[in-house]
C-alpha cells in the first residue's frame, strides 16, 4: 500500500474542483488536510487549467496530480461560444473523461472508494454513482448563500424581485434587502447560464453521502444548523494553508496554485517599510473586471485618502488606470498584477482589505484578524458585504453613489475610517475575535477538524474513529 511518510494510505478519494482559482485552492486545501490524515487524494482539474496554471512544487507534490477534459482542452471557457455551450459540453466531455480516469485508477491497484466534488459541477455525482463510489458534494460559499440559491431552487424566492421586498429566510440570518442578495438574483436575466448553474447546484444534492462547506461552524452557527436539518452537512473551513491558520502543516504556506505570477517581493520590501497597520490592500481577485469610470473614482479615491496603499491591478485591467496616476501616487502607493494574497494579509503594515467580498478572501481577512472595506461586484459579493458589516462587524460597505458606482468622496471616506476613523478600534477587536475563532476551528479538536475527522473515520470505514 502506497505511503505518506510512516503513514499508510487507507482510502482513496478523487477530488475536482471547477475549473476556477476561487474553486481550486479552497478544494486543494482540503485535500490536504485528508491526505494528512491518511487519505489518498488524486487532484483533478481539467487540461487546460493544468496546461495554464503554476503551481508551488514544496505544497503539490504530496498529491497526485490528474486531468479530465472539459471539451475545450486549447482554450477552456473562452474557447466556448458562450458559458452555457461551455457548461453542456464539459458535463457531456467531463462525464466520460472522468468516468475514465476511475477506471485507470481503479486498475492502477489502489481502486478509488469516493468522488468530491464541487457543486457547480452536478453531473459528477452521476459518475460516482455509476461506480458506486461514496460522493461529497463541496460548496465553495458560504452557507448564508447557500441557503438564498437553495430558496431560488425550491421557488421560495421568485426573480424578478420588487425593489422594497425584505426577506427572513432562515433563524440567524439578518433581513435581507434586495440589493443584499447575490447579483444573478437581484439584477435576474444579466448571466442566465450562470444563475442556471448555480441553482442546479442542488439537483440531486439529496443523493450525495455527504455536503461539505467551506466555512467554520462558529461563523455561522445559524445557517449550518439550519442547513444541516436538510442534508448531512459538514463545515470544514476556513480552507487556508495551515501556517496562516493552526500550523498543524509545517511545509503548508502557500496554496499551491495560481493562474497567475506573483511580484511578492517587490509587494513584501515595500510592506516592511510601511508603519503598523497604515496601508489599504486593494484586490478583486482574479475574476472581477471594474468598469472604466469606476475604475478611476477608485483610483482618485485612494489618492484623497492619503494613506498607504497596495493595489492588485491584473494586466487586463491596467488600461483602465487613469494616465499619470502611479506616477502622482508613488509615494503612497504601490500598483502590482499580482500577490500572493495571504503574505501581504498577513503583513502586520496591512491596516484594512478594499475588497469585492469574494468568499475566499473575506474567509483570508477573517482568518488573519484583517478588518475590510467592501466594494462588492457581482455574485455572492453583496451578501459577504451584507455579513461582513452587519453581522460579523468586521468592515464597512462603501454605498454606491447616485451613478450606480462607489465614488471618490466615500472611498475616501470609508478607507479613513477603518484605518484611523472612530469605529478603528472595535472593528479591530472583531475582526481578531473572528481570527481566533477560525483558527480554533481549523486546529486539533476544532469544529472543523472534528467534521473532517468523521468524514475521514467513514472514508475508513470506521463511522466511530474521530481521533487521528
Amino acid at each position: 500500500m502506497e505511503k505518506e511518510g510512516e503513514k499508510a494510505y487507507r482510502a482513496h478519494c478523487i477530488v475536482i474542483p471547477y475549473p476556477s482559482q476561487g474553486h481550486i485552492n479552497p478544494m486543494f486545501q482540503f485535500s490536504k488536510r485528508i491526505q494528512h490524515k491518511g487519505v489518498k487524494v488524486t487532484f483533478v482539474n481539467t487540461r487546460f487549467i493544468s496546461k495554464t496554471i503554476t503551481h508551488t512544487p514544496s505544497s503539490t507534490t504530496s498529491i497526485a496530480l490528474e486531468t479530465i477534459s472539459d471539451g475545450y482542452d486549447e482554450g477552456g471557457i473562452g474557447q466556448a461560444e458562450s458559458i452555457q455551450v461551455y457548461l453542456d459540453t464539459f458535463k457531456k466531455v467531463g462525464s466520460q473523461t472522468l468516468s475514465n480516469l476511475v477506471e485507470k485508477l481503479n486498475a492502477s491497484g489502489f481502486p478509488v472508494n469516493c468522488i468530491v466534488y464541487d457543486a457547480f459541477m452536478p453531473w459528477c455525482l452521476e459518475v460516482a454513482k455509476k461506480f458506486e463510489l461514496l460522493s461529497a458534494v463541496f460548496f465553495t460559499q458560504s452557507c448564508a448563500v447557500n441557503i438564498i440559491y437553495y430558496n431560488v431552487f425550491r421557488g421560495l424566492i421568485k426573480p424578478p424581485l420588487k425593489e422594497n421586498d425584505i426577506f427572513l429566510l432562515a433563524p440567524g440570518l439578518p433581513p435581507l434587502e434586495v440589493q443584499d442578495l447575490p447579483s444573478f438574483v437581484h439584477h435576474y436575466g444579466s448571466y442566465p447560464a450562470a444563475f442556471d448553474m448555480l441553482v442546479n447546484q442542488f439537483c440531486n444534492i439529496d443523493e450525495a453521502d455527504w455536503v461539505l462547506c467551506n466555512t467554520f461552524y462558529e461563523l455561522e452557527p445559524e445557517a449550518g444548523d439550519w442547513l444541516a436539518k436538510l442534508w448531512p452537512l459538514k463545515t470544514i473551513g476556513p480552507t487556508i494553508p495551515s501556517m496562516y491558520l493552526d500550523k498543524q502543516f509545517q511545509d503548508d504556506k502557500d496554496y499551491g496554485f495560481s493562474i497567475f505570477k506573483p511580484n511578492n517581493e517587490a509587494c513584501m520590501n515595500w510592506l516592511n517599510h510601511k508603519p503598523k497597520r497604515s496601508v489599504v490592500y486593494v484586490s478583486f481577485g482574479s475574476l472581477a473586471a471594474l468598469g472604466a469610470e469606476q475604475m478611476e473614482e477608485l483610483c482618485w479615491g485612494l489618492k484623497a485618502s492619503n494613506c498607504y496603499f497596495l493595489w492588485v491591478v491584473r494586466a487586463s485591467e491596467e488600461a483602465k488606470i487613469p494616465e499619470n496616476f502611479v506616477e502622482e501616487t508613488s509615494e503612497k502607493g504601490l500598483v502590482v498584477k499580482w500577490c500572493l494574497q495571504l503574505e501581504v494579509l498577513a503583513n502586520e503594515a496591512v491596516g484594512c482589505f478594499l475588497t469585492h467580498c469574494g468568499w475566499n478572501s473575506t474567509l483570508e481577512a477573517l482568518s488573519l484578524g484583517v478588518p475590510m472595506v467592501a466594494m462588492p461586484q457581482w455574485t455572492d459579493q453583496s451578501t459577504n458585504a451584507k455579513h461582513i458589516m452587519d453581522v460579523w462587524k468586521v468592515g464597512i460597505r462603501v454605498p454606491m453613489g447616485e451613478k450606480g458606482i462607489v465614488e471618490r468622496d466615500a472611498i475616501r471616506d470609508y478607507v479613513r475610517e477603518v484605518i484611523e476613523g472612530d469605529r478603528r478600534k472595535e472593528i479591530q477587536e472583531n475582526a481578531e475575535k473572528w481570527r481566533k475563532l477560525a483558527k480554533a476551528a481549523a486546529d486539533e479538536g476544532g469544529s472543523s477538524d472534528k467534521n473532517i475527522n468523521e468524514l475521514v473515520g467513514k472514508l475508513f470505514g470506521d463511522p466511530n474513529n474521530d481521533s487521528f
